[in-house]
Order: structure tokens, then C-alpha cells, then sequence
């Protein structure tokens, strides 16, 4: 049994066609979404639909909620507030009522297993859409944010777009990265693969001109600003 975990698609439909595409080649029995799907890239629609066409689990990201209620005030520094909303304003302008009623019912954790092994999955931490834990955090801290709510072998999140993976009292505990807004200084889109012998991260490569000409022709609110990070892999 193999599940691939994907997240952090970020509007990037190029670079999620070409994860979808290495899953293929991977011998995935499942793919599991940990979240944010539409916000902050050039195709929001076309990724939410390639996602909702993979009949796989879904949750909600904190960019999903964004989209979908709007950034309140003390969840992004107030200096680039403004800058977000018409961001968000954009993205739910690509969207129907369909892809917004779908965005706002996903659920927030997701649960598989893998041979005698449970997966424990969430966005940010099991309490929070938002809540930022670092690779670097100790071993206490990340047992308060992420271990204590759930009994689990493998522990796994996005949000963060920085993939690792961590043991800790016997059990695992790894971040997937980003498929396409990657913060981790590597532009390649990140996944993870799960099995029975533990999780794997896998980078991919993709036609990263493609997707920052993408950001232009339609004409992105910050187009600027997320092609650096497509060419960077840092924001």
C-alpha cells in the first residue's frame, strides 16, 4: 500500500499536472490533498478541477478558508493585507458558487492507514488552519503541536511549504512542502510519498517558465511577486 500526499497547489496547475503525472510512474495505490488548493497562483479553477477529478480525500487549508470568507485582520502582517485581499478577490472571481460551496464544507484532518501503520493528516496542526511549525522546532514542541490531539505513527502537513521528515518517540512526523509555491529555496514542486517502510519526499521538476507566463497572461494581481518564488523557490 502506497498513498501520495500532495498540498500547497496554490493556483499552480502546471506544476500539479506534472506531480500528478510522476504519481503515475510511483505504483500509488491513493492520493491524499492536505489543502490549499486555489489561492495565490494564475489557475485557480483548472487546479481545483484536477483535484476534485482525482475522487481523492480532500481538507481544507488555511488559503482555502481564505478564499472562501475572506483574510481577517491578524492573520497576515498588516502590510501586505491589501495586496492579499485583491488576490483573493481575483481568485474568487475565477471560481463558481459550485467550487466555493465545495471549498468551504472540506473537512480539516484525514485519517488512513497503511499495512498496521496510522496517517494521520492536517493542514497546518490538528487545532489550527494557521498555526506555523517550523522544521527547526524541537521535539517538545512539535509533540505539543502536532502529536498530542491524535494517537498516530505518522504525522504528516503542509502549510509551511518546507518538506522534512522528523522521528520522534518512534514515530514520524513530516511536512509534504509544496507542490506549487515552494519555500524551501528549491523551485521543483514537493510531494510525499507514504508506504510501509515510511514517508518519502519527492521533487519534480516542471516547465517553470510556463507557469510564471501563465501568472501574466491573466493578468495575476501579483504576478511580480509569485514568479520569484516560482524561479527562487522562496518568498
Amino acid at each position: 500500500m502506497s498513498i501520495a500526499y500532495i498540498s500547497d497547489i496554490h493556483g499552480n496547475a502546471t506544476a500539479l499536472e506534472a506531480v500528478l503525472e510522476d504519481i503515475k510512474q510511483q505504483n500509488i495505490d491513493q492520493i491524499v490533498v492536505l489543502g490549499d488548493l486555489c489561492f495565490r497562483g494564475p489557475e485557480p479553477k483548472k487546479s481545483l478541477d484536477l483535484i476534485r477529478k482525482l475522487d481523492a480525500p480532500v481538507i481544507k487549508g488555511n488559503a482555502d478558508a481564505w478564499v472562501t470568507r475572506g483574510i481577517r485582520i491578524g492573520e497576515v502582517p498588516e502590510k501586505v493585507i491589501k495586496m492579499m485581499r485583491e488576490e483573493q478577490e481575483w481568485t474568487c472571481a475565477q471560481l463558481t458558487d459550485d467550487d466555493m460551496s465545495y471549498l468551504r464544507e472540506l473537512p480539516e484532518q484525514v485519517t488512513e492507514s497503511i499495512g498496521d501503520k496510522k496517517v494521520y493528516g492536517f493542514h497546518a496542526t490538528p487545532d489550527s488552519l494557521f498555526e506555523v511549525v517550523k522544521p527547526d522546532s524541537s521535539d517538545e514542541d512539535l509533540r505539543k503541536a502536532i502529536m498530542e490531539k491524535e494517537e498516530a505513527d505518522i504525522y504528516l502537513y503542509g502549510h509551511i511549504h518546507t518538506p522534512y521528515v522528523r522521528h520522534i518517540d518512534g514515530k514520524t512526523v513530516a511536512n509534504l512542502g509544496s507542490v506549487g509555491l515552494p519555500f524551501d529555496e528549491d523551485p521543483r514542486a514537493s510531494y510525499l510519498i507514504v508506504n510501509e517502510e515510511g514517508p518519502e519526499i519527492r521533487k519534480v521538476s516542471y516547465d517553470i517558465d510556463q507557469a510564471v507566463q501563465k501568472l501574466y497572461d491573466h493578468d495575476y494581481p501579483q504576478a511580480d511577486l509569485v514568479a520569484n518564488v516560482y524561479r527562487t523557490g522562496k518568498l
